[in-house]
């Protein structure tokens, strides 16, 4: 795994997962941004985590980045369910 590549795809995810928070605000302004806004901030400290473990490696490269990867997929899924049950509210 490329280092260079996985910060990229930290960037990519994340990101679009602001990107549908913020337009789910836009489109919906009679719905509570209070959590809305919580769950985005939840995704910044997520991206600032990922980006500070991707920085500072610990023991075998290859199985930490892939653990890595898998965290950071699982944590993405954990915020689109909290963002699904505010949207189903």
């Amino acid at each position: 795994m490329n280092l260079r590549v996985f910060k990229k795809d930290i960037e990519f995810f994340v990101g679009e997962f602001i990107d549908d928070c913020a337009l789910f605000v836009a489109l919906n302004p009679h719905k509570d941004a209070d959590e809305i806004s919580q769950i985005i901030d939840e995704a910044v400290d997520l991206y600032n985590e990922l980006k500070c473990k991707a920085n500072h490696p610990e023991g075998n490269k290859k199985a930490y980045y892939t653990a890595l990867t898998k965290e950071m997929f699982e944590k993405i899924d954990e915020l689109c369910e909290k963002l699904s049950a505010v949207v189903s509210k």
